[in-house]
């Protein structure tokens, strides 16, 4: 079954055009691979950036916190014999 296409234009700067071209060659893949392939990419981090935001902000709705002592605590504590674990609020 094939999948449904549409072409999109974007403006991007000379140089950046210039490296998708050299990377293109270097791969052996058209630019539409590359492009595609970093804008999946691209489209995949930022939904998980919101999510984890989203994440965030329920747990700040829900009282889930932690005091600015106990989370600088537990930083202080990483990679000495004595580490704390993770605290959960």
């Amino acid at each position: 079954m094939a999948i449904e296409t549409r072409t999109l234009t974007a403006q991007v700067p000379v140089e950046l055009a210039k490296e998708v071209d050299a990377l293109s060659e270097l791969l052996e893949r058209p630019r539409q691979w590359i492009i595609k392939k970093a804008l999946v990419q691209f489209l995949a981090r930022e939904a998980e950036t919101r999510r984890l935001i989203q994440e965030g902000l329920e747990d700040v709705t829900a009282g889930r916190l932690l005091s600015m002592e106990q989370a600088r605590a537990w930083a202080n504590s990483l990679g000495t014999d004595n580490e704390l674990p993770v605290q959960k609020a």
